[in-house]
């Protein structure tokens, strides 16, 4: 069964590789980084595939052995036997792993915004700190980014900001950060050494392709108006904030992000998807679908996911009741055993799922 399942995928992937070269589809940039990015997403798999299968090889071959009449050769073959089939059990365990459906919006790019909450001037600065933290985590991960949108606060750091982020499985990754995320120090305008806490927002959007949008243009109204907030004469003199109202359900999303009314569509839009999307999982979700606690934040600016002490050097997801003592390293970007404990914890709900529906 685990066989057939692998065997499939890797079929999958040869047609892909295939694919790539065909002159049609490099071609067509959007057509060649969507298949180049589904051949990447199933990379892993194959590489455990063909693990699999040599260990099976092997495996095989070792019990052969053990039918020698030579004493020799069959011990050689039981001590192979011993060391192969705890390995072979720990790949199948991992494989499984890897065959849990992801979210199909996972290999997506996203819209990443970050928004200074309660707390003041700290508030801003400590947005700042995590613009400074997730740009340098983008860096390391390889994944590119470009600020739409930086309003400055009074005296540093953001009071929001918002960056387009590209790049291998970029939602998977960034998912998990959605939520508020709280700060306990003491701030630089503190002259008591008193602790405060102040908070910032994360919110990770996919970022859909148009032929992902499945609405009627004419169901659509589109509003612009002018711009309010930080921005000089140019708010007050253009109309590049948008507006767009889905009239079938009366979902209303906008957006002054940006200073180009284009891209302010283009955010406004996928702001808009994602509600009709979130509105139409709530309908369908079943009594038990409901109850199951997903570690992916829904953007909620109320949904506290994380802590960060810095008196104790000290960050808690609360999510996962991960502690870790190295919050100088992380705030400096270090935050992937973070992102994969998410992972790994999600992962686990999943599976508990698929057992308890068989």
């Amino acid at each position: 069964m685990l066989l057939e399942q692998l065997e499939k995928i890797y079929d999958r992937y040869r047609y892909i590789e295939e694919r790539l070269s065909d002159p049609e589809v490099i071609a067509d940039v959007k057509s060649f980084t969507k298949t180049h990015k589904e051949y990447k997403g199933l990379e892993e798999i194959v590489r455990a595939y063909k693990n699999y299968q040599q260990l099976l090889g092997n495996i095989d071959t070792a019990k052969a052995m053990l039918k020698e009449e030579d004493p020799e050769m069959k011990e050689m073959a039981q001590l192979e036997l011993d060391e192969l089939l705890p390995a072979k059990e720990a790949l199948e365990e991992e494989i499984k792993v890897l065959l849990i459906p992801k979210d199909p919006d996972d290999s997506k790019d996203v819209i990443f915004e970050i928004r200074a909450g309660t707390g003041g001037d700290e508030a801003s600065i400590f947005a700042g700190d995590l613009y400074r933290m997730y740009t340098k985590y983008f860096e390391s991960k390889g994944f590119k980014y470009e600020t739409i949108l930086a309003n400055e606060g009074t005296v540093g750091g953001f009071n929001k900001v918002v960056l387009e982020v590209r790049g291998n499985d970029v939602y998977g990754t960034l998912k998990f950060e959605s939520g508020a995320h709280r700060v306990q120090r003491v701030p630089k305008t503190e002259t008591q050494g008193r602790v405060h806490t102040s908070a910032a927002t994360v919110v990770v959007m996919p970022k859909f392709e148009e032929e992902d949008i499945d609405i009627r243009k004419d169901e659509l109204r589109v509003d612009t108006y002018r711009a309010s907030g930080a921005g000089g004469q140019h708010v007050n003199k253009t109309e590049s904030a948008v507006r767009i109202t889905h009239l079938p359900t009366g979902i209303v999303s906008e957006s002054q992000d940006s200073r180009s009314q284009i891209k302010n569509r283009e955010i406004a839009m996928q702001r808009l998807y994602l509600k009709i999307k979130e509105a139409q999982r709530h309908k369908e979700m079943s009594e038990q679908a409901a109850q199951r606690k997903s570690l992916v934040g829904s953007g909620d600016r109320s949904d506290k996911i994380r802590t960060y002490n810095y008196p104790q050097n000290r960050m808690t997801d609360h999510r996962i009741n991960l502690t870790m003592y190295s919050l100088d390293k992380i705030v400096d970007g270090d935050i992937d055993d973070i992102i994969k404990a998410l992972q790994v914890a999600e992962n686990a709900e999943k599976m508990k799922e698929g057992a308890a529906a068989r």
